[in-house]
Order: structure tokens, then C-alpha cells, then sequence
């Protein structure tokens, strides 16, 4: 996590100071809970809220830690010092301390979640938006980086906003697994405090109760959401490679927006490289590297260990720090992609009407021909195309094993565009509704 690739709003969620917020709304509320149900006095519960805005003192809550070797007590220390020391001495009655880390970790993750799907939301719009915009702008499609037959840029767009859709209903799900909180006390057994407590804790958290928590969250659920961030990662990369192929100078149908006064190289003035896209890339790397630790989280030993804490506290803030970037890096890109169609059109011509070859493969078996033949004889004037730059229409209508079967009207005709285009309306209304 470094400011390079941050936004504000997702750092902040990360911050000590928020940690330290939550920490004491966790513990306020539980002191709530507990004097409702006669375990606390009231008094003392009303007292603990006398910090409620207080700012901790982030500096003061290290020095205790150095001393403590332990952070919630150093916070708790700190938080006797602001209220007083007898107002606090029932503060964290009957909790440890994953009762108050775990609930925390739950509640930041549930609100990074929020920002990324906001983040996801202007992917899903921009998308959407040039889909639409280029819905019948013919290109070629290509398989093996080849290509194979004509499509258009609306319904490359239209996938990718597919693809997205898919990834952000998976990360509603996501939050949803994580947002439970657990106040369940050593062990998870309830055996020093009341369910209640959990019960209100959760509610005022914007959480649900944790079914068995035994001492910790159960970490299969933050399995599933890192797991659900690598996904939505790998649909990013997905979309910027694709950019990365169309800048691509011989290709060049489409390219990053390129800003005035920008520069595309120290040492070469002519240069745009698509220098956002590779950057995707590489953050859709950093965001991937956390679900392996993730899932190794899951087997922790016996009722608690902390193995999982110090990955944790690196791949939370790192992970929904750099996702929530590259989701707005990618939304502008999208927003600001310069498309050309010229160029479009230019490419799939390039082979002078070879990716009309399947419609005259099937043209000549539905005329009588063997597919073996058919395949036979489309590949012959193919080649001649790949090898030596004649133009396919040209070479089919010499060739005489091909006119006997079909008539040269019959040829013109599978030459039609508009043929490959005719379902677009078909698959928008899938996609969009």
C-alpha cells in the first residue's frame, strides 16, 4: 500500500485512528449490552462514552504497546486514561481480544467492500456506455491472436461488462460472508458473557452474530472474499490486456487516452504506450498474491492461533487499497478509450475477405459437397490468400470444383457483413436487459 496506488477514502478505512474508533464503539456498545442486562452498572457504561469524541492518541497507544507487547490491552490502557480508571474498570468485561480484532476486521472489510463496489459500479457504467456507443462497429475477432471472423466493439465491451456484473455480485455475496462479528468471550463458549451482548454489539456494527465463533471468526470466510477479490482483479487484467493488444502499433484499433503535455518515453519523443493498462496489470498481480495466504488461514489450530494475524494486517489494507485504485484507474480508462474504426475495418481487410471462409465451407456442404471436400476446397484458395496476398473472393470464383456447386451470385453473397452482425441486438438485450 503505498500513496502512488491509494485513494483517500479506502486508506482512511485502514488508518489507526479508524482502527482505533471501532475498537472503542465495539467496546461502548458491549458495556451497553452488559449494563441492559444488570451485569455493569449503567453509570459506569454512560461513562466509557465520555470518549466518544476523543481523538486517541495514536503515539500514546505505541508507547504503551512497547511496554505491553499487546495492542488492545495498550488501547485499553489508553481508553482508562481518557475516561478514568474507575469509570473503566468494567470495559471488556468478560471479552478477549478477537472478540474486539475480529469484529473490527469484519467491520473494514465490509466497508472497503462498499467502495469497491462503487468503484465497480463506474466500471459497469463506463462499460456500459461504450457498448452502446460502438454497438455496430465491425472488428475482427481473433482466436489464438488470429483472425477468425467478424465482431463488433460493442459486444467486446458488452462482455466485459458481463464479466463485471458476474464479479460484482460475487462481491455482494463477499460482504455479506464477512459481516459477522463475534463477541463470544475465551473460546468462543459465552462462559463470562452473555449472547445478548454479542447480539447488540453486531446490530449497532452493522454486523450479524457469528453462528460459532470458537475464540476467532472462522476464516473461511475471509478466504472467500480475498478469493473474490483475486477474481475481480483477473477481470481487470482481463479488459487491460485487451486494450494492450488494440494499441498495439500494428494493430491500433483503439488506444489510452493520451493527455495533453503527456510524454510516452525519456528517450523516444513518438511514443504512447498504454503505460495504464500495464500498470492494471501489474496491480492485478499484487491483489491475486493475497488469496493464496488467505486460504492458508483457514486451518488454524485447535480454537485460536494468531498465524492468521499478520497476514491479515498486510493483505486487508494492501489488497482493498490497491483494488479500489485499479477499479478507478480502469473505470477511466474506459470512459476516455479513443476507438478506430477506420482501423478496424483496415485489419479485418487486411486478408482481402479470408475470415468469410467458414460461411463459403458451409455454403458448399449445404450445396452437396462433402465437409471433407468443402474443407478441402476453401483451404486450397485460403492459403493462396495467407501465402502470396490474392484476394480470397477472387480465387474462389476461379476455381471451377467451386462454381460447380456454388454460383458466383451464391459467393458474393457470403461476403456480406452484415451477416456476422445480425444477432448483436439479440445478445445486447442477454446482457442488458
Amino acid at each position: 500500500m503505498i500513496p502512488r496506488y491509494s485513494r483517500p477514502d479506502m486508506v482512511a478505512i485502514w488508518s489507526p485512528e479508524t482502527r482505533f474508533k471501532i475498537w472503542f464503539e465495539i467496546e461502548a456498545h458491549a458495556c451497553d449490552a452488559q449494563a441492559a442486562i444488570g451485569v455493569i452498572p449503567k453509570a459506569n457504561a454512560e461513562a466509557v462514552w465520555k470518549a466518544k469524541d476523543a481523538t486517541f492518541d495514536v503515539a500514546r497507544i505505541d508507547e504503551i504497546e512497547a511496554v505491553t507487547k499487546h495492542d488492545v490491552i495498550a488501547f485499553l490502557t489508553h481508553l482508562a486514561e481518557i475516561v478514568g480508571a474507575e469509570e473503566a474498570r468494567f470495559v471488556h468485561q468478560g471479552m478477549t481480544s478477537s472478540d474486539v480484532l475480529d469484529t473490527t476486521f469484519n467491520v473494514q472489510l465490509c466497508r472497503a467492500a462498499d467502495l469497491l463496489l462503487k468503484g465497480m459500479d463506474r466500471v459497469l457504467a463506463a462499460l456500459k456506455t461504450r457498448a452502446y456507443e460502438h454497438k455496430d462497429t465491425v472488428r475482427i475477432g481473433r482466436s489464438h491472436g488470429i483472425h477468425a471472423e467478424p465482431t463488433t466493439m460493442g459486444l467486446t465491451f458488452a462482455r466485459f461488462y458481463a464479466e463485471m456484473a458476474r464479479s460484482r455480485a460475487r462481491l455482494v455475496a463477499a460482504r455479506a460472508e464477512v459481516a459477522t462479528g463475534a463477541i463470544s468471550g475465551a473460546v468462543g463458549t459465552f462462559a463470562n458473557i452473555d449472547p445478548r451482548v454479542e447480539d447488540h454489539v453486531c446490530k449497532m456494527m452493522g454486523l450479524s452474530p457469528e453462528p460459532i465463533s470458537t475464540q476467532v471468526i472462522p476464516r473461511d470466510r475471509h478466504a472467500m472474499f480475498f478469493a473474490t477479490l483475486g477474481v475481480i482483479a483477473s477481470s481487470i487484467e482481463n479488459i487491460a490486456t485487451e486494450i494492450r493488444h488494440m494499441q498495439r502499433t500494428e494493430v491500433l484499433e483503439a488506444e489510452e487516452f493520451f493527455s495533453p503535455g503527456q510524454k510516452g518515453s525519456s528517450a523516444m519523443p513518438h511514443k504512447r504506450n498504454p503505460v495504464l493498462t500495464e500498470n492494471l496489470t501489474g496491480l492485478a498481480r499484487l491483489v491475486r498474491s493475497a488469496v493464496t495466504p488467505a486460504l492458508e488461514n483457514v486451518a488454524l489450530w485447535h480454537e485460536r492461533d494468531i498465524s492468521h494475524s499478520s497476514v491479515e494486517r498486510a493483505i486487508g489494507p494492501d489488497t482493498t487499497v490497491t483494488l479500489d485504485f485499479a477499479l478507478h484507474r480502469l473505470g477511466g480508462v474506459v470512459e476516455k478509450l479513443v476507438v478506430y474504426p477506420e482501423n478496424m475495418l483496415k485489419n479485418m481487410n487486411k486478408f482481402k475477405g479470408l475470415v468469410m471462409s467458414q460461411r463459403v465451407l458451409l455454403a458448399l456442404t449445404q450445396a452437396g459437397v462433402s465437409r471433407e471436400d468443402s474443407y478441402r476446397l476453401v483451404q486450397r484458395n485460403a492459403m493462396k490468400v495467407w501465402e502470396k496476398g490474392a484476394d480470397f473472393k477472387t480465387e474462389l470464383l476461379a476455381d471451377p470444383e467451386v462454381t460447380a456447386a456454388l454460383s458466383p451470385a451464391e459467393i458474393e453473397e457470403k461476403f456480406d457483413l452484415g451477416y456476422h452482425t445480425k444477432h448483436v441486438d439479440t445478445i445486447f438485450a442477454r446482457v442488458f436487459g
